[in-house]
């Protein structure tokens, strides 16, 4: 059945369900011509069907009143296309519907397409991920508790601090089960757009997933299973290219590392349109040392939040005696911009109220639908359902 043409409230359902989700889609008719290219229209009304827990082909069967036979070959199209998530345990392959962010929206683009036209795929997610009016960015970075966090370069902590295990990028990726690295999707997708990265950050290889989620997205073509030593290179590549990394907002496995510049990362074009808490900040503060900073201002394109500028006091001074500040309701406390400073003026120094993330995805994810008054007595029987061990944590 090929992708929906005339009949775009056959999406409805589909957005309804996503929006069970903490994360959802804001409905507008940019979404639905989206929705429309992604998913076909006998695909739209499968995902319609999934519960929020994981579920085998029978249950789906059940769901959609299909047969096997024919229900089969279209979850393995959707899961090629990364519109559902499959996951083989015990002899049995479960599957699962992906949110559309952080989900299949972001995977369009983490694989070469030749059954998209990329261009206009490309032209409607930014019309529809920046078109604040819609409510799509509060949507994403607008509960009190945000989705993703940022983390350390544990190298420019102070020598007086300790940066525990999941605050380091390095550490989540040693005591990882499984990784992989693939294509920047925000990267991939600026380029069909008509852009490039300004920080020359390399499309291929730089993202990182973790985890069961890794394993999916290797075994469906959409990254590359790496070593834990290749996947390290890829942050100390971070570290020199001054990328701020972006993980899950959980304490136990968090599931990618995303590694972010300013021009095309889509979650720092959210914390620069204002959401500063949309992204939950480390335990530390970038600070600048008046007496040594020279105003060259290398660290304000360092800088992936647009957290460091003109010390406002200073408008009126002559070049010579300006210097740089930073804002500190904007920073994220990651530390990309002190290796840009020649003149060592930039130091990180630990926040006065250091918080502590939640343990676990689920617990995340209710912490959030109670925010947003979506924790219906369905969906609290629904998590309350049990949960196998292998489920997707990126999911």
């Amino acid at each position: 059945m090929g992708h929906i043409a005339n009949s775009k409230s056959s999406l409805v359902p589909l957005i309804d369900r996503l929006n069970k989700y903490p994360i959802g889609l804001v409905d507008s008719e940019v979404l639905r011509e989206l929705l429309s290219l992604l998913f076909s229209e006998e695909e739209a009304f499968i995902a319609s069907k999934f519960p929020l827990e994981e579920a085998t082909l029978p249950e789906l069967c059940r769901a959609t009143k299909m047969s096997e036979e024919n229900l089969l070959p279209v979850l393995e199209s959707m899961a090629d296309k990364g519109l559902i998530m499959d996951l083989p345990y015990n002899g049995t392959t479960y599957y699962l519907l992906m949110p559309g962010t952080i989900g299949f929206i972001e995977f369009t683009f983490m694989k070469h397409r030749a059954d998209l036209p990329l261009e206009k795929v490309a032209r409607l997610m930014e019309e529809y991920l920046k078109d604040s009016e819609k409510g799509h960015a509060k949507e994403f970075f607008g509960s009190k508790t945000p989705l993703t966090r940022s983390l350390v370069h544990e190298d420019h902590i102070p020598v007086s601090s300790v940066v525990t295990t999941y605050e380091s990028a390095r550490e989540i990726i040693k005591q990882s089960s499984f990784g992989a690295a693939g294509m920047c999707y925000c990267r991939h997708q600026k380029e069909h757009a008509g852009g490039t990265c300004k920080k020359g950050v390399p499309v291929e290889g730089i993202c990182i997933s973790l985890g069961n989620g890794a394993r999916f997205l290797s075994r469906r073509g959409f990254a590359e299973e790496k070593s834990k030593e290749e996947l390290l290179d890829i942050i100390n590549m971070a570290h020199d290219l001054n990328l701020t990394h972006v993980t899950d907002n959980v304490r136990n496995k968090p599931s990618f590392i995303c590694n972010c510049c300013g021009c095309c990362c889509h979650i720092m074009a959210g914390v620069k349109a204002g959401y500063y808490n949309g992204v939950a900040k480390t335990n530390f503060i970038a600070t600048i040392d008046p007496e040594v900073c020279d105003y060259c201002g290398d660290c304000f394109t360092a800088c992936n939040a647009r957290a460091i500028g003109l010390d406002k006091s200073q408008r009126y001074a002559g070049r010579s005696d300006r210097r740089s500040r930073v804002n500190e309701e904007i920073c994220l406390g990651c530390g990309a911009c002190i290796s840009s400073c020649e003149k060592e003026a930039i130091s990180l120094i630990p926040r006065e109220n250091p918080s502590i993330p939640t343990g676990r995805k689920r617990d995340l994810y209710k912490t959030i639908l109670k925010e947003k008054g979506r924790l219906t007595p369905y969906i609290i029987s629904r998590v309350k359902k049990k949960v196998r061990k292998f489920l997707p944590i990126r999911a």
